[in-house]
């Protein structure tokens, strides 16, 4: 069994923030690792995206949601150093 973990292990989201409780396995089960947005039927929704480009995209949702600019940079500082990343 997976451990549950706070924090989307490929966007940085907090679980909690998830409508849909979190990314699902191919066989429908919930990933207690990926939010629904980054982890869908077992595979990635952006399985050619690297580190760098998903906190690029992760800030600009964030500005979008009207964070400033210097806290997206700060909450997508971590992204390259979660679970799906490091290799």
């Amino acid at each position: 069994m997976e451990k549950a973990n706070k924090f989307c292990q490929s966007c940085g989201m907090p679980m909690k923030k998830d409508l849909k409780g979190g990314g699902t396995h191919a066989d429908g089960t919930l990933s207690p690792k990926y939010c629904s947005l980054c982890y869908q039927d077992g595979n990635f929704t952006r399985p050619d995206f690297t580190a760098k480009q998903m906190q690029e995209l992760v800030k600009g949702k964030m500005k979008e949601m009207g964070f400033p600019g210097f806290l997206s940079g700060f909450f997508t500082y971590g992204i390259p150093k979660l679970e799906r990343w490091r290799k």
